[in-house]
């Protein structure tokens, strides 16, 4: 007995039909829910008060990049530092997100700026006590303060226009008091600070895996 077998052409191409089906099915859903993870993100970073700037280091990256694809897969992330000078916007997400609990580096104190500070040191970076003695020239002076957070104070100085300390310019008088001139609080001291915590990012990961299959089923006609 002889049995010859073969594919209908018809049933190949229905089949072929299909996984392209699948794939864009697939691909659509995909890139929809980490669409909605980032846009829940970054509602959560905004609506904490943590600014958009902030919120727009969420990032999505989609593979395949380009086309379609049975495997496709969506990473949804919060951009690292790529210098890694300072905390980047994932450790600053990922502390607000866990509440962390924050210490200094070498042990001793946070030195947090006030006002009369600024925000940059120097060469432009994040300002800390030895950058900020570096652009302007001066030493600060630590004061302690029995029952209460010690301070980092520039002696002589003056305050500009633009709110922040600058050492005062002029001639001394025969006491050696520089007329003008000012002691001003340039950093708070504080062992450590525990962040409250304004961020729950981890439901909405979860609920993206409950509506992946529905929005895979909707594409895939």
């Amino acid at each position: 007995m002889k049995i010859d077998i073969s594919l209908d052409a018809n049933i190949a191409g229905m089949m072929e039909s299909e996984i392209l089906a699948g794939e864009k099915a697939v691909t659509g859903g995909v890139r929809e829910v980490a669409d909605w993870v980032k846009a829940e993100w970054r509602g959560q970073v905004t609506g904490a008060g943590l600014g958009q700037r902030l919120a727009n280091t969420i990032r999505q990256n989609n593979y395949p990049a380009r086309g379609e694809s049975l495997g496709a897969a969506s990473l949804v992330y919060a951009r690292p530092n790529r210098k890694r000078r300072s905390a980047s916007a994932a450790d600053v997400i990922d502390a607000f997100d866990r509440g962390a609990l924050i210490r200094s580096r070498d042990g001793f104190f946070l030195a947090i700026p006030t006002a009369a500070a600024g925000m940059k040191g120097w060469g432009r970076e994040r300002i800390t006590p030895g950058g900020w003695e570096k652009r302007n020239g001066m030493r600060l002076r630590f004061v302690y303060r029995r029952g209460r957070h010690a301070l980092l104070v520039a002696d002589d100085a003056r305050i500009g226009r633009d709110g922040l300390a600058r050492q005062k310019r002029g001639r001394r008088r025969r006491d050696g008091i520089l007329t003008g001139a000012a002691t001003v609080p340039i950093f708070v001291l504080i062992p450590q600070v525990r962040l409250k915590k304004r961020l729950d990012l981890a439901p909405v990961a979860r609920a993206a895996e409950s509506r992946l299959p529905a929005a895979i089923l909707r594409r895939w006609k």
